[in-house]
């Protein structure tokens, strides 16, 4: 019988966190295991197997905590991405061959991108830290989603309420994009712990769709058997009003400006995924999938 991959998870709470975490636990070859925050309040309850310590996140904590682990997985947010740092180095002294950062979103690698979210610069930054700690024996693979297509239908996020039949369409609609569901970024990550030598030292581009907004209208108004309400807006519009939400300290700005990262009529932005970059599907044994299914499940028909 083969010896079990050990992969720790930083970040387990999260949305993407619980993602990778569910992917991972699914799998009998791999034994999870999930950093967390002394002072951590979170309820959520972790699938049976995973084995949860404890921290203060100390270089020192870490280390031991690390020691023996073969993969180490962060999915922080935003305000943790710099932290990131610490975690790589602790990684190294206590002997992890690898480390997957935290991207599981639009492109880092696409100036455009930096561009509308400098907050982006930082995980870019992580992936360049990487590089230069490649002798010292770690190695560390970024994996590219664009935006989860599932979860922005079912949640709003990317700009379709299907309770209330209606969606907000950039630019006429017709700019193509990939977005990927949240089960296939798990099984990438799953592919990417037990494919180490194919994977290491790459940043890799997953989706699971590659679509326009008005195709997503038109099979959401086919399932849904309604016409919906239609707004037309621009790039430039919402560009002009996330930046100016972020300006006095809306943080809800910034998701006009992820929005734009796939919708977005910019020039040099890379939204394709299937066009603008290699996908890594096929090494990591993904499937493109079905936009129908996908918003069928969804909308509950």
């Amino acid at each position: 019988m083969a010896i079990p991959t050990k992969v720790t998870i930083i970040g387990a709470t999260g949305l993407i966190g619980q993602i990778i975490l569910k992917a991972l636990s699914s799998d009998a070859s791999i034994t999870v295991t999930v950093l967390s925050r002394e002072e951590s309040s979170n309820t959520i309850e972790f699938p049976a197997g995973v084995t949860v310590h404890k921290t203060n996140f100390s270089s020192s904590s870490l280390e031991s905590l690390l020691r023996g682990q073969h993969v180490l997985i962060s999915a922080v947010g935003g305000t943790a991405f710099t932290e990131q740092k610490k975690f790589i180095d602790a990684a190294i002294e206590a002997g992890v061959k690898r480390f997957i950062p935290s991207e599981f979103s639009t492109s880092s690698e696409d100036d455009a991108v930096i561009q509308l979210l400098p907050l982006f610069q930082q995980k870019r930054d992580i992936i360049d830290y990487l590089k230069e700690k490649e002798e010292a024996g770690l190695t560390w693979t970024g994996i590219a989603t664009s935006g989860l297509f599932d979860w922005g239908l079912e949640s709003g996020f990317l700009g379709f309420d299907i309770k209330t039949k209606s969606a907000v369409i950039w630019d006429g609609g017709a700019t193509s994009f990939t977005l990927t569901n949240e089960k296939q970024l798990g099984k990438a990550v799953v592919s990417v712990v037990l494919r180490p030598e194919e994977t290491k030292n790459r940043f890799l581009y997953i989706a699971s769709v590659e679509t326009t907004q008005n195709e997503v209208l038109k099979t959401l108004e086919d399932v849904t058997g309604s016409q919906w309400t239609v707004t037309e807006t621009t790039t430039e519009e919402q560009v002009a009003e996330g930046r100016e939400k972020l300006g006095a300290g809306d943080f809800s700005g910034a998701f006009a400006l992820v929005r734009a990262t796939a919708f977005g009529n910019i020039t040099g932005l890379k939204t394709n995924y299937v066009k603008d970059q290699k996908l890594a599907n096929g090494l990591l044994g993904l499937v493109m999938e079905s936009i129908r299914e996908t918003i069928e499940r969804v909308a509950g028909v």
